[in-house]
């Protein structure tokens, strides 16, 4: 897995608040790429939903805040201190502080990915 382009839509275009979406269309695939817009950024987490193109991924990292993860279209590896864990459209997974993660894309898949920073302190 290599991490050919990441893409992050600028931070000025979150979504308008007060208007439904369809989550899902909110970002497209790329090819070759992995594709991140943000939602919602605040001091206390954010909110972003992701685009993965086959083959592409996000390599091993420890983050220092719990991860909501959840698959909105396709399907997605994720590897949590080295279990790997597959998700399809619906599921969702919590990958925990502190903990060695990767994601891998072994089909095109979107995702939304939410991280809360207080209770950290």
């Amino acid at each position: 897995m290599v991490e050919h382009n990441i893409i992050k839509k600028p931070e000025h275009a979150e979504l308008e608040k007060s208007k439904s979406h369809i989550v899902v269309e909110i970002i497209d695939y790329m090819p070759n790429s992995v594709v991140i817009k943000t939602i919602i950024k605040k001091s206390t987490g954010n909110i972003s939903v992701m685009s993965f193109d086959s083959g592409e991924g996000l390599t091993e990292r420890i983050t220092p805040f719990d991860t909501f993860a959840q698959v909105i279209e396709g399907q997605a590896e994720i590897v949590i201190d080295k279990t790997s864990h597959l998700l399809y459209t619906g599921q969702a997974i919590i990958i925990p502080a502190h903990s060695p993660s990767c994601i891998k894309a072994n089909g095109r898949f979107k995702m939304i990915s939410t991280v809360i920073k207080s209770g950290y302190e």
